[in-house]
C-alpha cells in the first residue's frame, strides 16, 4: 500500500525578509509569492487529494489559500509544522549573522545539527515533532495521497527522517518557494520501509510555460 506525499512550501514572503532567518516570525508573502501560490495551485488541481495538512503560520496558510477552491474538504493544521526557531539568528540577515556570530550563514544545517545556534530550537526536538507530524499523517492517510503545505526548514527534516540521511546533507538540496517535493511511502516484501523520491523541488510558476 502506498502513501503519496507532496510536501509544499510556501510562496515568498515579504520583501523586508528576503535573506533574513525568519523561523518563528509571522510574516505574510510578497506579491511575488501570491502569485506562485496561484500557480501552484492549479498545478496541485490537476490531481485529486485525499487529505491536506499544514502549519499553523500564516505564509503557509496564505499559501494555502488558492488551493482551497479546488479541495473540497476540510483541511488540518498542525501545530508541529511550524518552522524551526532560529533563536539568536531570527530576524538577522545573512550578514549580520557572519558579524555578530562569527559563522557563516550558509552553514546553517550544520550549525543546527549540533545545536550550535544559541537559543535555537534542538535538533531531537525539531526532529522528534516532526517525525511526530509524518506518523500522524501515515496513520490517518495510509494509501492515499495527501498534500503537507509548511517550510523549506520542515521539508529538509521530513526528507532527512524519510530518507535515512543526516539532516546536514540537505544542504546541496534547494527547496525554493512555492516548491513541490513528492514522495511515494511504502513496503519492501522484507517488511523494510522504503521511500521513493518522485519529484525533488519542482516549483509550476518557474518550471510550467
Amino acid at each position: 500500500m502506498k502513501t503519496s506525499l507532496f510536501l509544499l512550501r510556501h510562496g515568498e514572503v515579504e520583501t523586508r525578509y528576503h535573506r533574513v532567518f525568519g523561523g518563528r516570525i509571522d510574516m505574510a508573502l510578497s506579491e511575488i509569492g501570491h502569485q506562485q501560490a496561484e500557480r501552484l495551485a492549479n498545478w496541485l488541481a490537476r490531481r485529486p487529494f485525499d487529505a491536506v495538512y499544514a502549519s499553523p503560520m500564516r505564509r503557509v496558510q496564505l499559501t494555502l489559500d488558492p488551493f482551497r477552491r479546488h479541495f473540497g474538504g476540510e483541511v488540518t493544521v498542525l501545530p508541529g509544522l511550524r518552522e524551526v526557531d532560529f533563536g539568536d539568528w531570527t530576524g538577522l540577515g545573512w550578514d549580520e549573522v557572519q558579524q555578530r556570530f562569527g559563522v557563516s550563514a550558509y552553514d546553517w544545517l550544520h550549525l543546527l545539527e549540533r545545536n550550535h545556534v544559541a537559543g535555537a530550537e534542538n535538533l531531537q526536538h525539531y526532529h522528534d515533532r516532526i517525525a511526530q507530524c509524518l506518523d500522524v499523517i501515515q496513520r490517518e492517510q495510509a494509501g492515499k495521497t495527501v498534500a503537507v503545505f509548511c517550510h523549506g526548514g520542515v521539508i529538509r527534516m521530513a526528507l532527512s527522517i524519510l530518507l535515512k540521511q543526516p539532516l546536514s546533507f540537505f544542504e546541496h538540496i534547494e527547496v525554493d518557494y512555492a516548491s513541490a517535493t513528492w514522495l511515494d511511502l511504502g513496503e519492501l516484501k522484507a517488511g523494510r520501509p522504503r521511500t521513493e523520491v518522485q519529484l525533488l523541488n519542482f516549483t509550476p510558476w518557474r518550471d510550467l510555460p
